[in-house]
């Protein structure tokens, strides 16, 4: 029955009863096996396309083989057809996939080349004609580094400026004394754009994260970082990195430092910080605070306007936030989804007893989105977000001579909770902050048999995940609309301190809207459309254009290949 629905929502469209909300569902198309991400990357005139990240094997030898990073570009029309599906094996032969890159009408793909001999990593880039998906050239080469010593590693990422109209290269290797970076700007040719801008800091490598880098318009670089100090442990000679501070400093074109912003401001801790520039205008450092140096809980947010040119602060404005009213949490445990196995009934328990759990507003809250409006202020979206790994290890008795065998399954739980929203006037205070609560939790298997060796930084943000939990954000006018997986039983919780449903079976989940007036705060929830009809949505992992989100659905099956759909939502 279920299979005869979706085969009816791949041909027709729908109309929701939520705001005039209709969804059109595109045709499946099967998941490569082995697929480690999935995401609506980037949606324009031309089209939608999709990313497909997987390994591919790079080479066999006769006792073991090794493997590389690869992805699939798949490009669906606006009837949502597939036109073509492009893995790029054949002309990545030698070289190693990092990214598909978008540039103004532009599409690349990068790629490097690592020499031994000469300590040297090259990084190339082919334009891919939007139209074919073929690579409208041969591969070039964009920049290369080269390491003092076999030890370091080379890290890179590739990013945007402020205005999103040339690719930013920042780069740095690992291994050195001190903390080494390089920013680079590059225009839609993959041709440098002046001298690059060398910068290096006092602090030890080991107690010092680098969070991120904006590219100002002014040609200033500002480096976010966190700053960490060593703390003793229970036992005698045991030390641990706690976090000490943020670092917040701007750099001109010379690498030279010219401001460093001071980040405890009126005795208040800085949990979480974010820095991005207006269009043409000033810088916004935005950032959650607490009262107390390790306090759990965040007890208000800061914002700052600051002069992009000399570093100076235009003005300050915080406002604290009441988390006397905190929402109590309900797990959706087989009562709700009388199909649980017992194999997942036994992990859900298992994880019940390791989870990280926080009494309040949580400071594990992290920056989404910055979202201009028509009366010259900004939207901030902020949404609690923690991450952990746990282990689990099982033994298998033998049989006859057959020997037992113990198994070892890693697994990342990925906890997405309360949304907050705020608004930022054009002078720079914060008008009104509303949090809306949510608790989803996601569990990915990562490995069996051994550890994931997962690292998160700003160069190596691990996997595009988690594919079901999070939200994504499709503007309006005088609105914008929050999309988000949730538990049926959540349609009215709007405030905290009401009773939230924890949602981690996401396949029996409802998709959601939030619509909030950007000029009011008020804001309203309604229910768009149930996952258990369609394939399984991933509202994060979508694109917007224009008045219409484009988000892609995943169906597990049991028997037969996995598949995947991309469907339009548009809300009047």
């Amino acid at each position: 029955m279920k299979i005869l629905i979706f085969l009816t929502l791949l041909t027709f469209s729908i109309t929701l009863n939520a705001q005039n909300a209709n969804i059109t569902w595109g045709d499946e198309f099967k998941l490569k096996k082995g697929s480690t991400d999935l995401e609506v990357m980037h949606t324009d005139n031309t089209g939608v396309y999709v990313k497909e990240s997987h390994f591919a094997l790079k080479s066999y030898f006769v006792i073991a083989a090794s493997v590389r990073e690869s992805a699939t570009l798949t490009k669906l029309n606006k009837d949502l057809k597939e036109e073509y599906s492009n893995n790029f094996n054949k002309e990545l032969k030698g070289k190693e996939y990092e990214s598909f890159f978008f540039l103004k009408n532009k599409l690349f793909l990068l790629a490097t080349d690592y020499s031994k001999k000469e300590k040297t990593l090259t990084l190339f880039a082919a334009e891919i004609d939007k139209a074919s998906g073929e690579l409208s050239g041969e591969f070039t080469e964009v920049t290369s580094w080269q390491k003092d010593d076999k030890k370091e590693d080379i890290s890179f990422k590739a990013t945007y400026n402020a205005d999103s109209t040339k690719m930013v290269l920042v780069s740095t290797i690992e291994g050195r004394e001190k903390n080494n970076y390089e920013v680079r700007q590059f225009d839609d040719n993959m041709k440098a754009l002046g001298k690059p801008v060398a910068i290096s800091n006092e602090f030890d490598p080991k107690t010092f994260q680098l969070e991120d880098v904006v590219y100002t318009s002014a040609g200033n670089v500002v480096l976010i970082g966190r700053e960490y100090e060593y703390q003793e442990g229970k036992k005698k000679r045991n030390k641990f990195l706690d976090f000490k501070n943020y670092s917040v400093r701007i750099y001109n074109n010379d690498g030279k430092q010219i401001k460093e912003i001071n980040t405890a401001i009126n005795a208040k801790w800085l949990v979480s910080t974010k820095v991005m520039q207006l269009p043409a205008k000033d810088l916004v450092l935005a950032a959650f605070y607490s009262d107390e140096k390790r306090g759990r809980e965040i007890n208000g947010m800061l914002v700052q306007r600051i002069n992009p040119l000399t570093g100076d602060i235009i003005s300050t404005s915080q406002k604290d936030i009441n988390t006397a009213m905190i929402s109590a949490v309900e797990d959706d445990n087989a009562d709700d989804d009388d199909d649980e196995s017992r194999k997942e009934r036994k992990e859900r328990e298992k994880l019940e007893k390791i989870q990280n759990e926080e009494d309040g507003f949580s400071k594990y809250m992290r920056f989404r989105n910055f979202i201009y409006t028509e009366d010259k202020g900004l939207i901030i979206l902020a949404e609690k977000y923690n991450s952990y790994t746990y282990t689990t290890t099982t033994y298998q008795p033998g049989s006859g001579t057959m020997p037992g065998r113990t198994t070892t399954t890693t697994y990342r739980v990925f906890e997405c909770g309360d949304i907050m929203m705020s608004k930022i006037d054009a002078a720079g205070n914060i008008g009104w902050l509303n949090i809306a609560p949510k608790q989803q939790r996601e569990v990915i298997q990562t490995s069996s048999g051994g550890s994931t060796g997962l690292n998160f930084s700003f160069f190596r943000g691990g996997f595009n995940w988690p594919f079901y939990a999070g939200y994504g954000v499709l503007p309006g006018t005088h609105s914008l609309n929050i999309i988000f997986n949730d538990h049926k039983k959540n349609d009215n919780v709007l405030q905290l301190g009401q009773k939230v449903k924890k949602i981690s079976y996401f396949r029996k989940s409802e998709c959601f809207a939030i619509n909030l007036n950007t000029t009011t705060g008020k804001y309203t929830r309604s229910n768009l459309f149930s996952n258990r009809e369609v394939p399984t949505a991933m509202p994060r992992l979508s694109s917007v254009l224009g008045r219409d989100m484009y988000l892609i659905g995943k169906e597990d099956r049991i028997l037969g290949k996995t598949k995947i759909a991309v469907a339009r939502l548009t809300i009047k």
